[in-house]
């Protein structure tokens, strides 16, 4: 198999299997227990937050571990919106979040709550004046995320969180696909929240971080005893919060030399498809995107059938095309992509593991897919 679905999950890297052992057969302490089998299940909770933190240029007691980027975004959503209802009940995201975002955001509005959707152009990128323009005396956060998971544009943060400090409105980003590609320092972007996704870096599912700066609060999502200082309730899972710091760790020595790379390959691939598939259409920005993605569309055909005669490919589509019927995602849709160009749109994402030999083999099993659905 040729695995080009690395925006979906990563597989495990054998440096996180590695640390992941001694914590799975025999340091099984619960991180509160005052003797020395709990105590070292402590220090490795600790470093592991130490290793997230330093990834992100954050203090470590500003790392919080739970589940995942879902609970990451419901409680950051939910548990500000709870928190800050007396000051205020707008939120402000936009038309291409993940749905971890934009469903938290429903329920919300279903609640009382306000939500603004923001349009994004043709690119997918959010202009940071409809930010400002947005904004209401009752807005109490903003949430925008780093880089999209479908076609990798990179929002501009920077510019935003300009705008959320003048306004004194916290901000908040989804990160779980920029974390390990690009450098993601909390004080360069300007943000207040921002969540992390260990299958995202070659760490396990079922693991996340959730930046939280000092400052910054939140009404629980999992109210229980006072792990992770009163804001996420539950006994630690040491074994997987272990795993996320070594990959923390990974991901901060690879940084330098995995994004170039994964961008030689990505730009490789497109090359060979836009040379092999007239009218190939690239969905997003040349530029201003995650290096591992390539988001590229063959109009008049249906990404779902290129794929189906492909079982040694994995890779992703952008849109569920039934007949006449095209059901576009709601990223490409909120570009402004036209059905008969959204149809065929591939997801193609390059990862640690991906080789020159997979990208030529993917590209030329594309290409003769393409061409015999065309009927050439």
């Amino acid at each position: 198999m040729i695995y080009l679905d690395y925006n979906a999950t990563t597989p495990l890297a054998p440096e996180v299997a590695a640390a992941m052992q001694t914590y799975i057969q025999t340091e099984y302490g619960n991180p509160s227990s005052d003797y020395p089998l709990g105590r070292r299940a402590r220090a490795a909770v600790d470093r592991a937050r130490g290793q997230v933190a330093a990834l992100l240029g954050a203090q470590p007691a500003e790392i919080v571990f739970l589940s995942g980027a879902s609970e990451a975004n419901n409680t950051v959503l939910k548990g500000v919106a709870h928190r800050l209802r007396a000051r205020g009940n707008h939120i402000i995201t936009t038309a291409i979040e993940h749905p971890a975002v934009v469903n938290p955001c429903l329920f919300l509005l279903e609640e009382g709550t306000d939500v603004t959707f923001l349009p994004v152009d043709g690119r997918g990128l959010v202009e940071p004046e409809a930010v400002r323009q947005a904004l209401t005396p009752r807005t109490i956060l903003i949430s925008v995320m780093h880089a999209n998971n479908e076609t990798g544009v990179i929002q501009p943060l920077a510019e935003i969180s300009r705008i959320a400090r003048e306004a004194g409105v916290w901000l908040h980003t989804d990160a779980a696909q920029s974390v390990g590609k690009i450098p993601v320092r909390v004080e360069a972007l300007g943000v207040d929240f921002l969540t992390v996704a260990g299958h995202k870096v070659y760490a396990p599912k079922g693991i996340g971080a959730l930046y939280v700066r000092s400052g910054c609060a939140f009404t629980p999502l999992v109210h229980g005893a006072s792990q992770e200082s009163g804001r996420r309730a539950g006994t630690e899972n040491v074994i997987l919060d272990v795993a996320l710091g070594e990959a923390a760790a990974l991901a901060a020595a690879r940084l330098e030399t995995d994004g170039p790379r994964l961008a030689a390959l990505r730009d490789r691939l497109h090359q060979l498809l836009a040379d092999g598939i007239p009218g190939l259409v690239l969905n997003g920005p040349v530029t201003q995107r995650l290096p591992n993605t390539l988001n590229v569309s063959v109009p008049g055909l249906a990404g779902a059938d290129i794929l189906a005669g492909l079982p040694e490919l994995a890779a992703s589509t952008g849109a569920a095309c039934h007949g006449p019927e095209v059901k576009l995602s709601h990223v490409l849709a909120a570009m402004g992509v036209p059905p008969q160009v959204g149809c065929g749109a591939l997801r193609l994402t390059t990862g640690r593991g991906t080789t020159d030999a997979e990208v030529d083999r993917a590209a030329a099993l594309l290409i003769d897919r393409v061409r015999a659905l065309a009927g050439h």
